[in-house]
């Protein structure tokens, strides 16, 4: 048996009002009270324009159809998932927030139910900014669901992205690049979050070797500075430095950490000076003959006088080349030219047309990683081997430096390395002297954004 009770008024104790009935309006509570709802209790009928009862307990990997009145983390990190919106009634209320922060990569997509609209237009939409979130409200059938409040939050609990400051700074689209031409510090203050980036890309040059002359017999051409590269960004791409790369840069670390950069060798001759970022050594190229980064050309004046040996000491990938050997035949016995980074320097010829080696050709890496070294196209080459000396322009001609900073052989003076390139030096020959190697640099590359 029910009960019926009909008052306009419910006061508590003290008189002041509960609920009250005036005319169609029904108030409850009075100013500054709080209305709760008992646990597990939900209410209808009221209007939600403004907020949401966010679905913490149900994180949505993939399509579902969303309810009125509630807010749902969308994890889109295995890819792409929909949210189907509810059937429009005025007043009617969704969200959506990016739960892995990875909307820029897999979209959330918003289709609206059957024919109706999403800001006017009856069509899908989608959030695809990395950390977005949306609220939805249905007002009416001529606009259908409009986004009435629309966030776009990149802060996580760290910095996503790397921060960092030292030597020569440039940005080329997403990416920072610090080009060191002399010895500094690179200081990390942000060492970045899986969702943006945490890696630390780097080309690592020594010094190209210095080459020696002679007043008899001639030189080998100065071997290329040790070369090191990793550029995972850069890994679909085809350029001629890509047999060199590693596969994976260095992961960063805030830390402060010193950075050397090898000078080139004198013309005594003498090998290059090596240079180092973090766990990363590059050794100086050999001098004439000399092992090294990359090796020097045999010298002439012996038969099949051999070239010095590269990738000295060994790292895989290896970071040089060896030097070539005397030719071997009579009289003026031709130098060999300097390895390269990416060639080993070629051997003296005769008979005649008898020629000194040319150095072995450097590394080349696409201009996005920074504009220091030898230009050629879109390239920029690194660590080329000087060419061999010659004794006399009729008699014997000199070889021709490698592509990278290498210097050419001379049949007086040899030519230098190209600073800050890791080139080695090219012989002298017919009394000349010899020539300095080229300067290292490092380049260090991460994503900022």
């Amino acid at each position: 048996m029910s009960s019926i009770i009909k008052v306009d008024n419910i006061q508590n104790q003290s008189g002041a009002n509960i609920i009250k009935e005036d005319s169609n309006t029904i108030t409850i509570g009075a100013s500054g009270d709080t209305i709760a709802l008992a646990s597990g209790a939900s209410q209808t009928g009221f209007g939600r324009e403004g907020s949401v009862n966010w679905q913490t307990g149900s994180i949505k990997t993939s399509t579902f159809t969303a309810v009125s009145g509630e807010g749902y983390f969308v994890d889109t990190s295995s890819g792409a998932v929909t949210a189907n919106l509810p059937a429009g009634s005025a007043g009617a209320i969704v969200a959506f927030a990016d739960y892995t922060r990875t909307f820029q990569t897999n979209a959330l997509t918003i289709n609206p139910n059957g024919s109706e609209k999403v800001g006017g237009v009856a069509q899908d939409a989608s959030l695809s900014v990395e950390g977005q979130a949306a609220t939805f409200i249905y007002v009416d059938a001529t606009e259908g669901w409009i986004n009435v409040q629309n966030a776009e939050d990149t802060e996580t609990g760290v910095a996503p992205f790397i921060a960092a400051t030292g030597g020569t700074v440039t940005c080329c689209g997403d990416f920072k690049i610090h080009t060191f031409t002399g010895p500094g510090t690179f200081c990390v203050s942000a060492a970045g979050a899986p969702a943006g980036s945490t890696t630390l890309e780097y080309i690592v040059v020594a010094g190209g070797g210095g080459s020696g002359g002679n007043t008899g017999n001639t030189r080998g051409g100065a071997g290329g500075g040790g070369f090191r590269f990793a550029s995972p960004s850069l890994a679909p791409l085809t350029y001629p430095g890509k047999p060199l790369a590693a596969p994976a840069g260095l992961t960063a670390a805030v830390q402060a950490y010193p950075v050397v950069v090898g000078a080139g060798g004198p013309n005594s001759p003498s090998p290059g000076s090596d240079s180092t970022f973090s766990t990363i050594t590059s050794a100086g190229g050999g001098g004439s003959g000399g092992n090294g980064g990359s090796g020097g050309g045999g010298a002439g004046g012996s038969l099949n006088n051999p070239g010095g040996t590269g990738n000295t000491p060994p790292v895989s990938p290896p970071q040089g080349n060896n030097g070539g050997t005397s030719a071997t035949g009579n009289p003026d016995h031709a130098s060999g030219g300097g390895g390269g980074a990416m060639a080993v320097g070629t051997n003296g010829r005769q008979p005649a047309p008898d020629k000194s080696g040319n150095g072995g050709d450097g590394a080349g890496i696409p201009t996005a990683f920074g504009s220091n070294g030898v230009p050629s196209g879109s390239f920029r080459y690194y660590a080329g081997g000087g060419g061999g000396g010659g004794n006399t322009p009729t008699s014997l001609g000199a070889g021709d430096g490698g592509k990278g900073g290498g210097g050419g052989g001379g049949t007086s003076a040899g030519t230098a390395g190209t600073v800050n390139s890791g080139g080695g030096a090219g012989a002298g020959g017919g009394g000349g002297a010899g020539a300095t190697g080229g300067s290292g640099v490092v380049i260090i590359r991460y994503k900022f954004q």
